[in-house]
Formats: structure tokens, C-alpha cells, sequence
């Protein structure tokens, strides 16, 4: 899936679209992590030093579902912007309109001659035509710009009027830095990777990562299963799951998956041997660890993998070139389910290799271990990296690509 690039595009005097990914979580006007706002500002300072016009800056936050509600207004996101990037940014309204152009027209005043204005629209979301990518509303975004660069891998597997319409109509456009990276770095590690290739998953549901699971199941040498979708291929092999959270109507896709791994058997498909139960989930709960194929989990759950699976799972790791982690190991929010995803969080991190993140939850899981620098690339695209990995179109990438 190969997008044109920013290198390619002459920006001087021009009115710049980005689409970038500012869909931070927000509480009472503080933002809790700008992690994402930090993404863009590689694309955001190499767009400012080729002497634009004006920067447009275009973002989703939450689901107002076509209303503009205060809580999902992006104006906490251009102070904090003001502040990272050390520029004046003006905050317009509305995303489309007269808001939008007497935003554009704002930034230039009392501006050194040549030096560009940085605009920040209203949440694109206000408007019921960006999800529904309604032509008329692309038209309405295309209609403030000369060029379009989409940073946004986090929307770029959604086909709206940001992402899909506006480049119908705005033919210079391009992939930014980050789109760039995140393509780069997911698709070689796909495509091809630096053996041993070492794929991780976990997490709650098998049905959300079947589609990575099957693309990845030809060309991973080790594929490693933990969280509480375990659990399912558990149930499917007939093994005692207690309470443990089970996909009953996924079981046989479990089945399925396992046959063809079988059917592999050059590569390793591994599960989880021991793991820690509990009563229930919470803090101070008595926890125990026990065989996964013994009968007394009764009717406790399982919430983190044991020790012998950590020192199996983290052997497995440490000999790859090339890893991928999207999912934790157990419910590692709670200190006392935490053991099994942080020991993998520090294998990945020891890895002589490239090393690939994705997912809110292993994103905040190499955090909290103190090992995200050490991680060759953490993804910021959520849904959009489990199906670049899973084998699908991107809609938003498609759109950037150069014609046949």
C-alpha cells in the first residue's frame, strides 16, 4: 500500500490541509495525554518550514455524532498545540464556512511576511457529513485548500469526508511523517521481516484480532496467545475455563486457527500453560497459580498468565529480530494481574530487533513498565493497526495512492 509522499509536494504559498489524529482523551478541559498531539508535530514543523500560506489543521474527537457538544470541542487541544510548538494557533469555530474562513484570514494578520499562519479547526465531527462522508461537506473542506496531507493513520481505515472525500477534489495530496512511519514500519514488519518474526497477541476478544490472527498466521515463525482471549482457544481444546471470559460463538474460529497452525509446523503457536486466578476481579482478591488444564479453577478466572508461561513466552520473544505486540496479558490496571504483561513488555524491550507496539493498552502497558523508548515504533492508528495488520484496504491510504 504505497501513499504519495510530502516529499513530493511543493507547499510554498500554500493554503496546507492536514489531517492530523488530535483525538485525545479530555476530562473538565484537561487533556489526560497528548501523546498524539506530540505524533504530529514532526509533519507540523516540516509543512511550517516550507513556507506555506496558512497550516490547516483538521481532527475527530469522540462520537458527538453530528452535534457540536463542548465536551468534544478541540479548543483545549489548540492551547496545548500553542505551547508544544511555541507559535500563535487560531482556533476557528467551526471546521467549514465563515468560521472556518475568518479563521484563515485571522492568522495571517500581524504576521511576518513569509512566516505562515497555523489554524486549528473545530472538531470535523460537529458535522454529520464527515462520517457519512457526504460529497457536499468534502466539498466544503476541499474548498479551504490548495494541498492535503493526511497524518491521521488512526482514521485512515474509516472512509469519511477528511480521510476519503476531500482528496477526490484536492488532487496534491500526500501522506504526512507519521502516516509515513506507520506505514513503513507495519508494512515491512508484514512483508517483509527480519526472522525470527515473533507475533503477540492479546487482550479480551479473539473476534477482534481473528482477521490479524489469520493474515499473520502464514508468515509469523511464533505466534503468542495471551489475555483473556486464551481462554476460547482453552474452551475449544476442552480444557476448564471457570469463570474465565469465553467467546462461545467463536469457539469454532478457535478451532479452525488451531488446525491451521497445526498445519504449520515449522512455526510455534503458543498458549498460555499456567496462569493466575482469582474470585473476581479486583485488588486484594486471593489469587493462585494453577495449571491451565487443572479442574479447580472451579468457579474462579483466569487474569494474568502465570510464571512458567512468562519464562516460555519471553524465551520465544528474546530470540526474535522482528516483533509485534497488540494486546496485554492479563488486567495489568490491577498491581496483583500485572506480572505477566510487564515481563513481556520488558522482553520486547530487550529484543535486538525491531519492535512494533499497537494498541491502546500495550501502549500504556511499555509505559508503565518504563521501556517505551526502547520500542522501535509505537503505533498511534488503534483500529486502523489491527486492520493493516489483519490484510485490509485502508480507505484513507488507498486515497493517497498514485493512480495506476
Amino acid at each position: 500500500m504505497q501513499a504519495r509522499s510530502i516529499h513530493d509536494l511543493d507547499l510554498a504559498g500554500k493554503r496546507v490541509f492536514v489531517r492530523v489524529d488530535f483525538n485525545v482523551p479530555i476530562k473538565g478541559g484537561t487533556i489526560g495525554d497528548d501523546t498524539r498531539i506530540r505524533s504530529s508535530l514532526p509533519t507540523i514543523e516540516a509543512v511550517l518550514s516550507r513556507k506555506p500560506k496558512v497550516l490547516l489543521l483538521a481532527s475527530h474527537l469522540g462520537r458527538p455524532k453530528g452535534e457540536a457538544k463542548k465536551e468534544f470541542s478541540l479548543a483545549p487541544v489548540a492551547t496545548r498545540l500553542e505551547e508544544l510548538i511555541g507559535r500563535k494557533v487560531v482556533f476557528a469555530g467551526d471546521c467549514v464556512g465563515d468560521a472556518a474562513k475568518k479563521a484563515i484570514a485571522a492568522a495571517g494578520d500581524g504576521r511576518p511576511e513569509g512566516e505562515p499562519g497555523i489554524v486549528l479547526l473545530e472538531n470535523l465531527r460537529f458535522h454529520k457529513g464527515e462520517e457519512q462522508n457526504d460529497p457536499a461537506f468534502a466539498k466544503q473542506l476541499a474548498e479551504l485548500a490548495d494541498v492535503y496531507v493526511n497524518d491521521a493513520f488512526g482514521a485512515a481505515h474509516r472512509a469519511h469526508a477528511s480521510t476519503e472525500g476531500i482528496v477526490r477534489l484536492v488532487k496534491n495530496a500526500a501522506a504526512g511523517l507519521l502516516m509515513e512511519a506507520e506505514l513503513r514500519h507495519l508494512g515491512a514488519a508484514v512483508n517483509t521481516p527480519d526472522r525470527p518474526f515473533v507475533a503477540i497477541l492479546g487482550g479480551a476478544k479473539v473476534s477482534d484480532k481473528i482477521e490479524v490472527i489469520e493474515n499473520l498466521l502464514p508468515k509469523v515463525d511464533v505466534l503468542l496467545i495471551g489475555g483473556a482471549m486464551a481462554y476460547t482457544f482453552f474452551k475449544a481444546q476442552g480444557l476448564p475455563t471457570g469463570k474465565s471470559l469465553v467467546e462461545d460463538d467463536s469457539l469454532d474460529t478457535a478451532r479452525d486457527v488451531l488446525k491451521r497452525a497445526a498445519a504449520r509446523p515449522k512455526m510455534r503457536f503458543l498458549l498460555p500453560v499456567d496462569h493466575i486466578v482469582a474470585p473476581k476481579l479486583e485488588a486484594g482478591a486471593p489469587a493462585e497459580v494453577m495449571h491451565v488444564d487443572d479442574p479447580a479453577i472451579g468457579d474462579r478466572m483466569g487474569l494474568d498468565i502465570g510464571p512458567e508461561t512468562i519464562r516460555q513466552f519471553s524465551a520465544a520473544i528474546r530470540s526474535a529480530k522482528t516483533v509485534i505486540w497488540n494486546g496485554p496479558m492479563g488486567v495489568f490496571e490491577i498491581d496483583a494481574f500485572a506480572a505477566g504483561t510487564m515481563a513481556i513488555a520488558q522482553a520486547v524491550a530487550d529484543v535486538g530487533g525491531t519492535t512494533i507496539i499497537g494498541g491502546g493498552d500495550s501502549i500504556a502497558a511499555v509505559t508503565k513498565a518504563g521501556v517505551a523508548d526502547r520500542i522501535t515504533h509505537i503505533s498511534t492508528g488503534g483500529g486502523a493497526s489491527l486492520e493493516f495488520l489483519g490484510g485490509q484496504t485502508l480507505p484513507g491510504v488507498a486515497a493517497l495512492s498514485p493512480e495506476p
